[in-house]
């Protein structure tokens, strides 16, 4: 397999399993209020981060080899005014951005790694614009599931090792055969 194949079942793979955190995340969350909730002025609520991430998707991966990644119809700005979408809109308006996102990732060919695209004016290449949208993907994704577990607080379901359950997980691993 060649490397630029590798890389691009790799992105995919690694965009999957940040989508999977976000989504478990707003699966223990109980209703509207918790998706609006902001702990402070300055901070963003869940609704305002699905919002701005799928407008991101939407903007960037249309037309995403032949035209600029911030189109001139996204309202940017909009995205991070908080409303009163219900929790079905929110999952909607989520749903409709990893849609054109994973569209066009997956039928990026290994060829087009390498093709000069731009963002803002600003040339890149393909691969360059996988790896800065990885970066602002998952720092939005650990955004929602710190504000999910801040909100569930001791109802938070961990989504990976519990605090203080780390031997508890590594029992039976390859730690146990190394004495």
């Amino acid at each position: 397999m060649s490397f630029e194949k590798h890389f691009l079942e790799n992105s995919i793979g690694v965009f999957n399993n940040y989508r999977a955190l976000a989504e478990k995340s707003f699966a223990q969350l109980s209703d509207e209020k918790e998706y609006h909730y902001t702990p402070d002025v300055e901070s963003n609520s869940i609704a305002i981060i699905m919002k701005h991430m799928a407008g991101n998707m939407i903007s960037r991966w249309t037309d995403f080899l032949t035209t600029d990644g911030e189109k001139p119809n996204r309202n940017r700005d909009g995205e991070f005014i908080e409303g009163k979408e219900s929790k079905e809109e929110l999952i909607n308006c989520w749903n409709k951005g990893w849609e054109v996102f994973m569209n066009t990732l997956t039928s990026l060919k290994e060829e087009d790694l390498m093709k000069t695209i731009t963002i803002r004016g600003e040339a890149m290449t393909s691969a360059q614009a996988l790896n800065r949208q990885t970066a602002h993907y998952s720092y939005h994704v650990g955004q929602i599931v710190f504000l999910a577990k801040h909100i569930k607080n001791a109802d938070w379901n961990s989504l990976s090792i519990p605090k203080n359950k780390s031997a508890e997980h590594l029992k039976g691993s390859y730690l146990d055969n190394i004495k």
